[in-house]
């Protein structure tokens, strides 16, 4: 053991040798350059803002020196250590070309440009006529260069005058002072003056002003009034064009919905040419309804030009599906005075294609499969740019070992959706303008054989809405879902198992299930420059309640409604699925997730269906334990007579994940992960002990950790996870935790203990 420790640190004493020789490599006559600093030396300002404003100006200065990790330049010693390679290939090269970083060299900065950079910056926020000097200071082939500031006491904004001049443009920008981000007693700031431009030019593009831009204003600032005071005056530039002084009014709208990119000009016949409402559709192939047209733009003929409604109709005509290209140009009218004529040029995607998906996967239940999706798409298929998707699909599951040896699965089936590009529905409901909303209907087969034990067949057809009430915000409401479940070819072995355990067969029961589903999402995970995002997910689903409230179904009195003599399901079941994921550093994450979920049965059924039942374990959830192996509570299924280990469901379920993720080198990704959480039964089952809500519930809490890669491939994530339990619910009360029973070096413990699961894409 002590030999151990007596390598470890002459490695480590190796290693701070080799950091310290940095500068042993340089260019002769030349320094290593290791950083700047900044001081501000003011009296007016706070210690506060002084460090803040220090901060703020050392990140202007360049060059930046080798990265330090630890008081090391780990980088610059692995560029030093691989040397000057023979050839452009090789271990060498890639060490110092790759990983390895150049030397940052001293006579690479040039302080008079710094000097100059950090009095353009501090002028610019209102600390006019500073002063800036620079020093460096060498020693041991290493330098430092230096900054101090003397920054004058900063003006800030008496007053704010807007153009007073009688012309249209004048009072349209005038009209927009009650917005302004120039604020009296707000400091200067020259960024914020080129804010005040962007924001008077975004309203003068609502106000028709189409040919106008930021450039066209003038801000004079005047700092001799005042005691450390600046005016601001906004004008119209004197040579600002003509045009850009018109507010415009649309006249013509055309649009060639079958447009080739590859063609120079557009030519076309008269009976080509087809007049719809207020625009003009030139198609000889009649690709589309005109009524798609009209519910893809916003303009009108007479409307005053309105950059959002130009954005608009652009982004529904590319949220529509069925254009590759879409390209928009207004022109000035030659026909009406102070118009313009709007013209659409959309090039078509290929009406007809087929994708085909084969997965290879494996999970922690052991099995190991591939599947395989057949997807025909017809884009358009009525003219009202509506999709048309069949499906075949098919896979396999097998298990190489463990114990469900011999129990494979198998699967095939097929599903047939259209998607309309619109709300079908008597009733309103309010979509964002910018998505198109959509109406989907859906129709589904799946033949389940699980050899051995029994097959099912699998029938759902649904109808409902998908639509977005802003970027962030999505709503699916199924007003119609139904599934109806059927068992086939039951086992005799299998049958042998329900006898010990009634609880399976639940697995076989037919089922008939019918009701609404509405799911909500809330994101803005698309904000990549935020520190702190979200994701928050919501599902309600209710099933049989109006018929079974109508027909009075009591299942617990014997009083069970059959529909073609299935009984019908009668449940109200909820999950929350909220997630949170802080940014650390440029390539470092900490992903959270925490999921709820409850469903109670009552009326015409006595339990969930298994179908919509809870589980846990698995790739995507508790990794330490195998999928839908764990629970309810603190019950542990036994092994049944031939062998196969049923899945464990339940009606509650509460779990947390953790995940910490940072990149390790190119397209690999490394994690740290905890896992925890568990399912329960609402109401105490005599052959399942232990698996019943209590107010000792957290003490049934499962706990797993681990460690995974992710490979990034850009089209798919690849993900590999090796976790091991922490905790075992099932275990006596008191024994739960067992950490200290860890042992990675044991043949025995690995085999019980360690779960290795390959998946694509990451768990939340």
């Amino acid at each position: 053991m002590k030999t151990k420790y007596i390598k470890y640190f002459i490695a480590l004493s190796l290693f701070f040798a080799f950091g310290c020789s940095n500068t042993k490599y340089l260019p002769d006559g030349d320094l290593l350059f290791t950083g700047s600093s900044v001081t501000v030396k003011d009296s007016v300002l706070k210690k506060k803002e002084k460090k803040a404003l220090e901060n703020e100006l050392e990140t202007l200065l360049r060059p930046k020196p080798n990265k330090k990790i630890f008081g090391l330049r780990p980088k610059l010693l692995i560029y030093n250590l691989a040397g000057e390679p023979k050839k452009e290939k090789g271990i060498r090269h890639w060490l110092r070309t790759k990983v390895g970083e150049a030397p940052v060299l001293f006579s690479k900065v040039d302080l008079d440009y710094n000097v100059a950079v950090l009095r353009n910056f501090t002028e610019n926020k209102g600390y006019f006529k500073t002063r800036v000097s620079a020093d460096s200071t060498a020693k041991n082939k290493k330098a430092t260069a230096e900054y101090t500031i003397w920054p004058k006491r900063q003006y800030k904004i008496k007053n704010v005058q807007f153009p007073a001049d009688s012309s249209d443009l004048g009072k349209a920008i005038a009209q927009t002072n009650r917005l302004t981000l120039l604020k009296e007693g707000e400091p200067y700031n020259l960024e914020v003056i080129k804010l005040e431009r962007e924001r008077i030019d975004a309203r003068l593009k609502e106000k028709g002003y189409y040919y106008f831009n930021p450039d066209y204003i003038l801000a004079q600032v005047d700092s001799t009034k005042g005691d450390y005071e600046v005016n601001i005056k906004l004008k119209i530039k004197d040579e600002t064009p003509e045009k850009a002084a018109i507010a415009y009014k649309i006249n013509k709208i055309v649009v060639y919905p079958n447009f080739s990119i590859s063609k120079d000009s557009v030519t076309y016949k008269k009976e080509d040419i087809v007049q719809y409402k207020d625009f003009t559709i030139i198609d000889s192939a009649n690709t589309f309804k005109p009524r798609v047209f009209d519910r893809a733009l916003y303009f009108k003929k007479g409307d005053l030009y309105n950059r959002k409604n130009h954005n608009l109709s652009l982004n529904r005509f590319v949220n529509l599906g069925t254009f590759n290209f879409v390209k928009n140009e207004f022109k000035v009218s030659d026909s009406l005075k102070n118009t313009l004529d709007a013209y659409y040029y959309l090039t078509l995607l290929p009406k007809k294609f087929i994708r085909v998906e084969v997965l290879g996967k494996t999970n922690s239940a052991g099995f190991t499969g591939s599947e395989i999706n057949v997807n025909w798409n017809n884009r358009n298929v009525f003219r009202g740019a509506e999709l048309l998707t069949v499906s075949v699909f098919g896979g396999a599951d097998f298990q190489l070992s463990g114990e469900n040896k011999g129990q494979n699965i198998y699967k095939l089936g097929t599903e047939t959706s259209l998607t309309w590009p619109r709300l079908i529905t008597p009733f309103t409901i309010e979509s964002d303008q910018e998505f198109v909303p959509r109406t989907k209907a859906t129709v589904r087969y799946e033949y389940q054989n699980r050899t051995q034990l029994y097959a099912l067949n699998s029938f759902k057809t649904s109808f409902g809405y998908i639509w977005k009430s802003n970027i962030r915000k999505e709503h699916q409401l199924n007003v119609v879902d139904i599934t109806y479940v059927s068992p086939n070819n039951v086992t005799a072995e299998y049958q042998a198992d329900i006898d010990a355990d009634a609880a399976l067969g639940k697995v076989i029961e037919k089922q008939l299930i019918f009701g609404p589903t509405y799911s909500y999402t809330f994101t803005n995970t698309m904000q990549k420059r935020k520190k702190n995002t979200f994701y928050f997910n919501t599902e309600v689903d209710l099933a049989g309640n109006i018929t079974g409230l109508l027909k009075g179904a009591n299942a617990k009195q014997g009083d069970t409604i059959k529909i073609f003599d299935v009984p019908f399901s009668q449940y109200v079941k909820i999950k929350a699925d909220f997630r949170h994921y802080l940014k650390l550093g440029k390539e470092g994450e900490l992903a959270s997730r925490i999921i709820l979920g409850a469903g109670f049965a009552y009326g015409n059924s006595i339990t969930l269906p298994t179908t919509k039942q809870f589980v846990v374990g698995g790739t995507n959830s508790i990794r330490a334990f195998r999928a839908r192996s764990l629970g309810p509570g603190s019950y542990q299924a036994p092994l049944t007579s031939n062998s196969f280990l049923p899945d464990q469901s339940a009606d509650l379920k509460l779990e947390f994940n953790t995940e910490y993720r940072a990149k390790i080198y190119g397209l690999m990704k490394g994690a740290l992960f905890v896992d925890a959480g568990n399912i329960w039964l609402l109401n105490a089952d005599p052959d399942k002990a232990g698996a019943e809500i209590s107010k000792d519930f957290m003490k049934e809490i499962a706990v797993g950790a681990g460690a995974g890669l992710r490979f990034d491939f850009s089209f798919l994530i690849l993900r590999t996870d090796l976790a091991f339990p922490l905790r075992k619910p099932y275990l006596t009360e008191g024994q739960r935790w067992v950490i200290d029973d860890i042992d990675f070096g044991n043949g025995s413990w690995r085999k019980e203990n360690l779960i290795f699961n390959i998946a694509i894409g990451y768990p939340f």
